[in-house]
């Protein structure tokens, strides 16, 4: 992948610019509850989520009593955010794992996220990123296809999207490029219908341009 210094430049000045204050639109109140909300957003809207985690945090605030809660209520709670039965049951596992293996503290290096029930390296990341302060590459469906079309990456897994971005995007700049990637995705470069006619980054985009990507 041999995208330009001065289109990598320009793509990160352009996204500082448009999205000069970024953080996750997830509520919450400790690593926990971030770990929770990411696990809950698969397949589902920041929003919807939000909505959810306000009943459920409330009943169950952290690991201790998440992991005692009856797992019928757990889904009850959840149900509207899709897959609840599995969601349901991963995050009662999630907090017993925590409970067992950690003290009920999240831990925060990547392997050992990776290894609780749930938890992928996108929700990894994103926890390390947000509630310790490491810079992440988090690489959601937003990330995943903004990248290709820009040409940052040709690769369609987002586990070799996050290690282009790393080969090319400054370190100091991963945290920031990903969530302007998101909200970029959200208000123009949408999955169906991208709204080129309006994007300042039209001009070098490879999708635009006709490189033959996929959408």
């Amino acid at each position: 992948m041999n995208k330009k210094r001065s289109h990598i430049r320009l793509i990160l000045e352009t996204l500082s610019a448009r999205y000069p204050v970024v953080k996750t639109a997830l509520e919450h109140k400790t690593p926990f509850q971030l770990l929770i909300a990411t696990i809950l957003s698969a397949q589902c809207t920041d929003a919807r989520v939000n909505q959810v985690t306000r009943d459920l945090f409330h009943r169950w605030p952290d690991p201790e009593a998440l992991a005692r809660a009856p797992l019928a209520e757990i889904k009850t709670v959840i149900f509207s955010t899709g897959f609840y039965n599995n969601k349901a049951r991963n995050i009662q596992a999630c907090a017993r794992a925590l409970l067992e293996r950690h003290q009920g503290e999240i831990p925060r290096e990547l392997d050992l996220l990776v290894r609780l029930p749930g938890v992928g390296r996108k929700t990894a990341n994103l926890v390390r990123s947000v509630s310790f302060g490491f810079q992440t590459i988090v690489v959601d469906t937003h990330v995943l296809r903004t990248s290709r079309r820009l040409g940052l990456s040709r690769k369609k897994d987002p586990k070799g999207v996050e290690f282009d971005l790393m080969a090319v995007i400054p370190e100091s700049r991963w945290n920031d490029l990903c969530l302007q990637l998101i909200y970029f995705g959200r208000e123009i470069c949408d999955a169906r219908k991208p709204r080129c006619s309006i994007c300042p980054l039209a001009g070098i985009c490879d999708w635009h341009r006709g490189a033959g990507l996929e959408k």
